[in-house]
């Protein structure tokens, strides 16, 4: 996710004082692996979960995104 951002995002994880980054990525990481779980689930069922998750998932990486745009244009 975000390789031109890969050193921005080592360096706030690393420094662990931007919260509301820490938080979403975590946030993300757990969709995901939500969505691949229930992907390897052949269960017509779950189809709507799995696009919620997707939904939800999309708008945190949104949200990330703009954290690292906000985050590297204050390190110009």
């Amino acid at each position: 996710m975000f390789p031109e951002y890969r050193d921005l995002i080592t360096r706030l994880k690393g420094e662990g004082t931007n919260q509301r980054f820490l938080s979403l990525f975590e946030r993300h990481n757990d969709l995901d692996h939500q969505v691949k779980s229930l992907e390897g689930h052949d269960a017509g069922g779950i189809h709507a979960e799995i696009e919620t998750l997707k939904k939800e998932k999309l708008r945190v990486k949104d949200e990330l995104y703009a954290i690292l745009r906000q985050e590297a244009a204050a390190a110009r």
